[in-house]
């Protein structure tokens, strides 16, 4: 539980909070799509996973797909400070840590009880480290705080805790790699609010999106 919470959500909110300070989105972006490829390698390294070829080919296909989206619907050439970028490998491998401690040792436990108890583990600290700062001191001078903390309210909520509970669930009733390839979405799903949007759609977003859903295809197809 504690290695769940930790890998899963603790440490990789503080690695891309501060690797979004120096670096752009887009890169933020491509590289947030290696959690599949870490889930992949500490897979085989650590928990004695089989190497299936087809899976791994399932995995670049999807990368490539995911690069392309996100490369084409980079707004600015800005790149910012490469190095940062560490940090942001480091929460993808910290996801595949997690999902394959969630398959390989929480497998008849409830979601809801795994996500309960792991966030539950490291809030405890992370109230530690807020207290800390001069939360409090925003909190009662700022005219924004409060609907600020709102918004931070149903971003935790929706984003990370009722997610995590379905993705949790979809591990156990998958595989670790097919749940991670769920990153693979995220570029998918941008393209579709861009759209709503009204913002361009060429047609590498297209063959972005087809080479992500073909690459999650091979690599669930049990043959």
């Amino acid at each position: 539980m504690t290695v769940v919470g930790l890998a899963g959500s603790f440490f990789p909110a503080f690695l891309f909070a501060v690797a979004q300070t120096e670096l752009s989105s887009s890169v933020t972006g491509v590289l947030s799509s290696l959690t599949p490829l870490f889930t992949l390698l500490i897979g085989i390294l650590f928990f004695k996973a089989p190497t299936v070829w087809m899976k791994i080919i399932g995995v670049f296909v999807g990368l490539l797909g995911a690069v392309l989206l996100i490369a084409f619907n980079q707004q600015s050439g800005e790149v910012g400070n490469p190095y940062f970028g560490i940090l942001v490998v480091l929460a993808t491998a910290g996801y595949g840590l997690s999902t394959l401690t969630v398959k390989e040792h929480l497998q008849d436990m409830s979601s809801i009880t795994i996500s309960a108890v792991a966030f539950l583990i490291i809030g405890i600290p992370g109230m530690i480290i807020l207290f800390s700062t001069n939360f409090m001191e925003v909190l009662t001078t700022s005219e924004t705080a409060w609907q600020s903390l709102g918004y931070i309210a149903i971003l935790s909520l929706m984003g990370t805790v009722a997610a995590s509970i379905f993705f949790f669930k979809l591990v156990q009733i998958t595989t670790p790699l097919f749940a991670s390839m769920v990153s693979y979405l995220t570029p998918v799903v941008a393209v579709g609010w861009g759209i709503l949007d009204g913002e361009s759609v060429t047609v590498f977003h297209f063959v972005g999106m087809v080479l992500i859903l073909l690459g999650v295809y091979i690599s669930r197809n049990r043959k």
